[in-house]
């Protein structure tokens, strides 16, 4: 009998040695692990308070939002996630248009005084009227004569002269 008790005592005293030695996950050590879950974020932030996440911050999607949400709540020691972030989608970029600063009429008129040149390309480079391709030096001279007569102002000669 003595021994019964004994041993049940032993048992008892055990279990509740066990019960009380359950390790509690610390704040600090939750805040460690939330954190790493969030860094592929740079603009959500978390704070552990309690056993409790706090997130909050910006994300581009819902389903980010929601994907951090749930690996938040399956960290060993979170006991409830406060979602105080919000949804703010990445801005869309629309392409820039360029409008060309060289009159269609004036580009027409040069494409026009050089016809008798194949050789020789007029484009609009950079926003710029350029004139390129192989010439002799004669060509060069007539070319630039023919729309130098049109004053059209200030147009780029990359024409290359054999």
């Amino acid at each position: 009998m003595k021994k019964t008790i004994a041993m049940s005592a032993l048992a008892l005293a055990v279990s509740f040695g066990s019960i009380s030695c359950k390790k509690k996950v610390s704040d600090a050590d939750l805040q460690t692990q939330a954190t790493t879950v969030v860094t592929s974020n740079p603009s959500a932030t978390v704070e552990m308070k309690e056993g409790v996440a706090h997130l909050s911050g910006t994300f581009a999607t819902q389903a980010e939002k929601d994907a951090a949400i749930k690996s938040l709540k399956e960290i060993k020691g979170v006991k409830d996630v406060m979602d105080m972030a919000t949804v703010v989608p990445a801005p869309i970029e629309s392409p820039v248009e360029t409008a060309s600063a060289v009159d269609p009429m004036v580009q027409q008129k040069v494409q026009d005084a050089v016809k008798d040149f194949p050789s020789v390309k007029v484009e609009v480079i950079d926003g710029e009227l350029t004139l390129t391709g192989n010439v002799s030096s004669l060509q060069a001279r007539k070319i630039k004569e023919s729309v130098d007569a049109l004053k059209i102002g200030k147009y780029n000669n990359n024409l290359v002269v054999k």
